[in-house]
Parts: C-alpha cells; sequence; structure tokens
C-alpha cells in the first residue's frame, strides 16, 4: 500500500501539465529565432546598410553566446534556482528582443543579438531540469520532454513559414518581436505554474571556471565555423588548438574542485555517456539539412519559402516521431527503437542519394521524411536518459551538457561534412568552368553554387546554362556525398546504442533508474518551493 501511495504521489497533476505549456514556448520561440534570421537578413543589409562581415555577425553572434553560456546557465539555475534563472532570462530575452527589432546600425543590433544569445542560454538547460523536477515519474518525464521536443522541432518548421508572412506585411523588426508575447506570458504564469528547485548546499560559481569555459568554447566553435564558410586555414585551426588547450585545463580544474562548474562524475553512468555520445553523432548529421535547403533553392531554383514548405513534411515527420517515441518506448526497449529508427534514417540518407537535377524532389521529400522520422526517437528518449541518470540538484548540469554538446556536434558537422561537399563539388565543377573567365569569377564558381549562378547570369545565355547545369550537377554529387557520410554515421550510432544501452528496459518498466545511476555523487537535498 505504502509503494503505491508513493507512486501516486509522483504523478504529476493537471498544474505541472500546464506549466509544461508555459516551458514549451519559449522553447519554440528560440528555435524560431535561429531560423527566421535566414529570411529577414537580406531586408536588414538593405536597411541598415550592413556589409557582408556584419551580415554573417548578425546571424553567428547568436549561436556563439548561445553555445558559450549553456554550461554556465546550467550550472547557475541549479544554484540559485531554475525558476528565478529562467524569469530573468526571459525578461533579458524580451528586452533584447525589442532593441533589436528597432536597432538603428548594424552594430546596435549585432549587441542585441548578442544579449538575445546568453538569455536564451538560460532557456532549454532551466527548462529541462524543470521538467525533471515536475515529473519524478518516469514514464510521464519522457513524454513531457517528447511534447517539449516536439515543441522546439515545431519552432524550426514555423520559422520560414511564419518570417515569410511577417516579412511580406511587416518590416524586418517584426520577426524579432514574436518573442515579446511569449517572455510576458511566461513571467507572468511562471511564478503561479512552475515550482522553484535549487540545491542549497552549493558554493559559489567559480568564476574562474566560467572563464575558462568560454575561452574554450567560443573559439572552437568560432573556428569550426570559420573553416566550414572558408577551407581550413591557420587562424581557425589556432583558434581551435587553443580551445582545445583551455578546455583541457577547465577539465583539470573541474577534477580538483569539491563543487565544480561541470561535474564530470556525470559520465561515470553508462546509459548518460551512451546517451550523450549517441545524441552527439547525430547531430553531426545536421550539415544534410542545410545541404537539402540549399539544393531546393540553387538547383531547383525555389525561394527560401518555397524550400521550407518542401523541407516541412520532413520536420512534422520528427515531430510525430519525437511525441510517440516515449509511448512506443513503454513497450519496446529504447535500443531497439533507437536502432530501428536509425536504419529508418539510413534508408533515408539512400533515398537523398538518388536525387537527381532534373528530376528528384520525390526522393528528395521521401528520404528527408525516412531521416527524421528514423532518428527521431535518439533525441526523444535519450534527452531522458540524460536528464533521469542524474541527480536532481545536477539536472541543469546535465541538460547544458547536452545542449553545448549538440552545439558542438552541429558546428563540427557543418565543418567536415560540408567539407566533404565541398571537395566534391570543386573537383567535378571545374571541367564546367568556361576557359576564358577571369580569375575572381573562376574562384567565385569553384567556392559555391550561390557563386557559379552568380556568375552565369553575366554570361551569354549558351555559356552561363553550361557553367551552371555542370555546377548543379556538380553540387548534387556533393550532396550525395554527405547524405552517404550521414549514412555511415547511423549506423556507427547503431552500434553504440545496441551495445551500451541494451540493459535499458522499457520505460516505466521498473522504478529504478534506466541509465544507470551514479555512486559518486551524493544526491543532496534540494529545495522545493511553490
Amino acid at each position: 500500500m505504502k509503494n503505491a501511495l508513493h507512486g501516486k504521489e509522483m504523478k504529476a497533476g493537471k498544474r505541472e501539465w500546464i506549466g509544461l505549456a508555459v516551458l514549451a514556448l519559449p522553447a519554440l520561440l528560440v528555435s524560431i529565432d535561429l531560423s527566421v534570421m535566414i529570411l529577414a537578413l537580406p531586408h536588414i543589409g538593405a536597411d541598415l546598410g550592413a556589409d557582408s562581415a556584419q551580415q554573417l555577425w548578425i546571424i553567428d553572434i547568436y549561436g556563439f553566446m548561445l553555445a558559450g553560456f549553456l554550461i554556465t546557465m546550467g550550472t547557475l539555475g541549479d544554484r540559485i534556482g531554475r525558476r528565478k534563472l529562467l524569469l530573468i532570462g526571459g525578461s533579458a530575452f524580451m528586452i533584447a528582443s525589442i532593441l533589436a527589432a528597432f536597432s538603428r546600425s548594424a552594430e546596435m543590433l549585432i549587441a542585441a543579438r548578442a544579449i538575445l544569445g546568453i538569455a536564451g542560454a538560460t532557456v532549454s538547460p532551466s527548462t529541462l531540469a524543470l521538467i525533471s523536477n515536475m515529473f519524478r515519474d518516469h514514464k510521464q518525464r519522457s513524454l513531457a520532454i517528447g511534447i517539449w521536443l516536439t515543441c522546439s522541432m515545431g519552432g524550426m518548421a514555423l520559422g520560414p513559414v511564419v518570417g515569410g508572412v511577417m516579412l511580406d506585411h511587416f518590416w524586418w523588426g517584426s520577426v524579432f518581436l514574436l518573442g515579446v508575447p511569449v517572455m510576458l506570458l511566461l513571467l507572468i504564469t511562471g511564478p503561479m505554474l512552475l515550482p522553484e528547485y535549487r540545491h542549497p548546499e552549493c558554493s559559489r560559481l567559480d568564476l574562474t571556471s566560467v572563464a575558462l569555459s568560454l575561452g574554450a568554447i567560443l573559439p572552437v566553435i568560432y573556428g569550426l565555423k570559420e573553416i566550414a564558410k572558408h577551407g581550413l586555414q591557420m587562424v581557425p585551426a589556432l583558434l581551435i588548438l587553443a580551445g582545445v588547450v583551455l578546455g583541457t585545463v577547465f577539465v583539470s580544474r573541474q577534477r580538483r574542485l569539491t563543487s565544480p562548474l561541470l561535474d564530470l562524475r556525470l559520465f561515470t553512468s553508462p546509459g548518460f555517456s551512451a546517451a550523450l555520445g549517441g545524441m552527439f553523432g547525430i547531430t553531426l548529421t545536421g550539415a544534410t539539412m542545410l545541404f537539402i535547403a540549399q539544393y531546393l533553392q540553387f538547383v531547383q531554383g525555389m525561394s527560401p519559402l518555397q524550400a521550407g514548405l518542401y523541407m516541412l513534411p520532413g520536420v512534422i515527420a520528427s515531430m510525430v516521431g519525437m511525441f510517440f517515441s516515449p509511448l512506443i518506448a513503454r513497450r519496446i526497449r529504447p535500443a531497439r527503437l533507437i536502432g530501428t529508427g536509425l536504419l529508418v534514417s539510413t534508408a533515408g540518407c539512400f533515398l537523398l542519394t538518388q536525387v537527381g537535377v532534373e528530376s528528384g524532389l520525390t526522393f528528395l521529400v521521401l528520404g528527408y521524411i525516412c531521416f527524421n522520422l528514423g532518428a527521431a526517437p535518439l533525441p526523444s528518449l535519450s534527452s531522458d536518459l540524460i536528464i533521469g541518470s542524474a541527480p536532481p540538484e545536477k539536472a541543469g548540469s546535465a541538460a547544458s551538457m547536452l545542449q553545448t554538446s549538440g552545439e558542438f556536434a552541429f558546428a563540427l558537422g557543418i565543418a567536415v561534412l560540408g567539407s566533404i561537399g565541398t571537395v566534391v563539388y570543386r573537383n567535378q565543377v571545374a571541367n564546367s568552368i568556361p576557359t576564358d573567365l577571369s580569375t575572381s569569377a573562376v574562384q567565385a564558381s569553384r567556392d559555391s553554387l550561390a557563386g557559379a549562378t552568380a556568375i552565369a547570369e553575366g554570361l551569354s545565355e549558351q555559356v552561363g546554362k553550361a557553367l551552371l547545369t555542370g555546377a548543379r550537377e556538380a553540387f548534387t554529387s556533393g550532396m550525395h556525398a554527405v547524405a552517404a557520410a550521414s549514412g555511415a554515421i547511423m549506423l556507427v550510432i547503431i552500434v553504440l546504442v545496441v551495445t551500451r544501452l541494451r540493459h535499458v528496459r522499457p520505460i516505466g518498466e521498473t522504478q529504478s533508474s534506466q541509465a544507470g545511476s551514479i555512486p559518486e555523487v551524493a544526491p543532496g537535498p534540494v529545495k522545493v518551493s511553490r
């Protein structure tokens, strides 16, 4: 009878589920903000007179600050209170959104976007940590995380559509004002619906560790992005090396501290390390999405909005998979569900290699659906394994590791897989470039399909058509190589997940920690208030 009562007490009620809706809105907003900027950038550049370097910083500074401050904010929430930090971040996000919307110069917009990134770094770790505390029942927690991830993917899908509609009817600053009512709703309802959680015995934040984490993360992320854009060069390589050195110093310091910024003992859980490794691997394949978007725009000649609509079925498939995976995993072991899903993703990669220049939209849409649907169980179930395997007082730190590794993996995937696609493109397009072009025109045509498209417009119809046809075929071949490499990565992840997570039972089958406990980290008291 006592166990039955205890199980009933662990069940979340109406208040927690309404609170989840409040937490899902900021996740939706942050995802929209990441994708909508691509559409708004040409309007911003024309209105503010931003040069190419400033436009790159307008796009990139948000991701840099987001990645750099995730670890700090995740741990800070464990110390000062997760609800408190989320509300502070929400306030900063709302104010920075208004500043961005009414920016009068490129420099002002870059500064506002930097603040948005720092504020955004409070959202994901604080939200996931609060979900872990609000939903103590394993079945409910996995479903809650699945719903949260579904909303996050929904933001990526809605971004191009919402952005396209707003830019057709309003000025570019309107896309930033989307965040104001959402964050205002969070500030009003958060104190009423979200409980506060913090660990009262944590020591003060180690500022040296904060500086070392920023010094390690920002140069590596920046270096990887630069290599993805311009190829391997000395300065980006040195920045990555400097980041790795500072990262080594950071890790050494964390091992010595009694209350570290990042508790490395979390990696002693086999479920935590395997799930985190699987998430890192699946995020590496994110470059495939960018190649598909470029194929639709530069090979098929679609507008960004049209390209977004063709990619929408794949995004919806991902949302459906993330929502239903926790429910299916109540009957099937997570390792089997994830492994089977990744086989579907691998099949999707094969379909993408069949896409042609003149025809291939059917293969592309079906391949992207399979790619996303099959990959969905991994982030949905792994997020629960990662958060659930951490002691309650370390949930924010675990969530920040999940998000930070994702930022690293996406940047690394763009750099590595993007380089593979670029090498294939450059080798194949060389035979299609006219011999009488200037050196700069030849270089632009070899750099990218967008460059070749711009050069072709200034040539005679016959010569331009020959260049454009060859460039499109070369780009499509590069996309095939990226899809094949992504499929190979999927197969490696299958081996990792099946071997390392085979002990994990179906969700809710036992009350013990499914992901493996962490005996070295003794859970301390967690202060809870309503």
